[in-house]
């Protein structure tokens, strides 16, 4: 399979998806699975989980959690 920018989700191989657990009941909120065989995560909406997904490797994900934690979005808010 290949993967990319944009694909719906229902093309994914089936995956563990996570979302905060901070998340509305709504369910507004994006979601994280690991790409099975690859270092890709997948994001996608919670609300249309066959909607569009986007991949990242996994480093900048790390890298983008960290920058979260340390504030540097901060001022969005």
């Amino acid at each position: 399979m290949d993967a990319f920018n944009g694909m719906s989700g229902t093309g994914l191989p089936p995956m563990e998806w996570r979302k905060s657990a901070r998340s509305g009941p709504q369910g507004n909120c994006v979601e994280f699975g690991v790409l099975p065989g690859s270092d890709d995560v997948a994001v996608r909406n919670s609300r249309h989980p066959g909607g569009p997904v986007l991949l990242h490797p996994q480093q900048e994900i790390a890298d983008l959690v960290r920058a979260l934690k340390a504030g540097d979005f901060d001022p969005l808010l």
